[in-house]
Order: C-alpha cells, then sequence, then structure tokens
C-alpha cells in the first residue's frame, strides 16, 4: 500500500479570472477563463529561469513516479505569484500568495529532478525570472491513475478515520514521510495541537481499508494508543 504526491489543495476562495493583458499572450497563449476549476492542486515552485527563451524551472511537490508527472501530462497550469503585501498577514518566506492566472502549457519535461517548461505568454528569460517564486496548480483530473492500493496524499487528507470497532480516531489533517513509509497525522480537528494527534503508519499491517467514495479508511488502531 503506498501514497504518492506531497500535494496541497488550493483553496477555491482564490479564484480569480486570468487577466490577458497582464499575463501576456504568447502562441501557445494564456488560458481566460470565467471561474477557476474547483479541483486544483499545488503542485510545484517556479525556482529559476531555464535558458533564455521564457522556459521556467520547477521543483515539483513530488518526485517522477510519485506524483511529480501530474504538471508535466497537464496542458493548463495555474499560477500564483508570491508578492509583498505591505500590513497583511505574510508566509513564512515573508510573502502572501498573489491571484491564480491560467497559462496554457507549451511544453514540459522532467529535467534532474525538476521539470522545466514553456508556458503561453513567457517569450524570454526576464519574463521567467519574474515568475520565480510562483507555485504551480494543476486540475486533480490531470493526475496520472494509480495502480490498486496507490493513493495520492491529496485524497487521503480529510477521510475519517475508525477502527476496527467502528470508534472514531478523527480524521486526516495532515502527512509524513518518513523515508520508509507515509505517516498519517490523525486528529479530531485541523487545529487540534501536535500532542493530540495520532500518528498511524499507512502501511498493511495497521490500515486495513481505504474507501475513498465513503471517504473513510479503517485501521487496526485502539483509542488507547
Amino acid at each position: 500500500m503506498a501514497t504518492f504526491g506531497n500535494f496541497a489543495r488550493r483553496k477555491v476562495a482564490d479564484q480569480t479570472p486570468v487577466d490577458r493583458d497582464q499575463a501576456g499572450e504568447a502562441e501557445a497563449g494564456s488560458l481566460e477563463a470565467a471561474a477557476l476549476p474547483d479541483d486544483l492542486i499545488e503542485v510545484g515552485v517556479i525556482v529559476d529561469a531555464y535558458g533564455v527563451k521564457g522556459w521556467v524551472k520547477i521543483q515539483p511537490h513530488a518526485t517522477e513516479g510519485q506524483g511529480g508527472d501530474a504538471m508535466v501530462r497537464a496542458k493548463h497550469w495555474w499560477l500564483a505569484p508570491r508578492l509583498a503585501s505591505p500590513g497583511k498577514p505574510v508566509n513564512a518566506t515573508g510573502t502572501s500568495n498573489g491571484p491564480l492566472r491560467a497559462y496554457a502549457v507549451g511544453q514540459a519535461k522532467s529535467h534532474s529532478g525538476s521539470v522545466v517548461a514553456h508556458l503561453g505568454g513567457f517569450a524570454d528569460r526576464d519574463q521567467a525570472l519574474a515568475a520565480k517564486g510562483s507555485t504551480v496548480h494543476v486540475r486533480r483530473t490531470d493526475f496520472p491513475k494509480l495502480s490498486k492500493d496507490e493513493f495520492y496524499w491529496v485524497d487521503l487528507i480529510g477521510l475519517s478515520v475508525v477502527n476496527a470497532d467502528n470508534q472514531s480516531l478523527g480524521k486526516v489533517v495532515g502527512m509524513i514521510d518518513n523515508s520508509a513509509h507515509a505517516v498519517m497525522r490523525v486528529a479530531t480537528s485541523d487545529d487540534a495541537p501536535a500532542s493530540e494527534e495520532r500518528l498511524i503508519p499507512f502501511v498493511d499491517a495497521y490500515v486495513r481499508n481505504v474507501d475513498l467514495e465513503a471517504r473513510q479508511i479503517v485501521v487496526d488502531w485502539g483509542l488507547d494508543y
């Protein structure tokens, strides 16, 4: 039993239609949309320009074969620039997320543990550098299909967790990768203190069943563990 992808879901409330004038246009073109899809998932961050013809370099949240190929397959990306916002709360890097904008993907490929791509509206290195720090989002429907007993993290987060006696243990509020296997962070609420979380290894020895349709995971785990 395996989990793929260190992905975070983008809140739909952040939706902003594309501003074609600001995004710029190229042969691939920026994608204009009246509203954002409701299944956008953050899959990586633009970390640099690649070459001099407008290509960007992205650090994916998951490696190729573990969900990192989701953005390579997608025909459209949504970017959220990290912008300075004086007087407003900021994230750990001292910046805040700007509005999401959609772009058609001209080309995208894996490259030495990263992904490089050319997007509509990016004509030179300066434009690519201007996008540095932007988060990359793709539709969940663009993710590659998985084999039986393989799951993307984003699909597990939020599922209720019960034991074999149908006793509720809470819900999956996050996932941890300890290199050997994934671990579910199970708590009664998203803001529960870490001391109240149950850390349940996502392995066959403890996970009896994962039902995505019923949004429930059954585990071999006591209330007093």
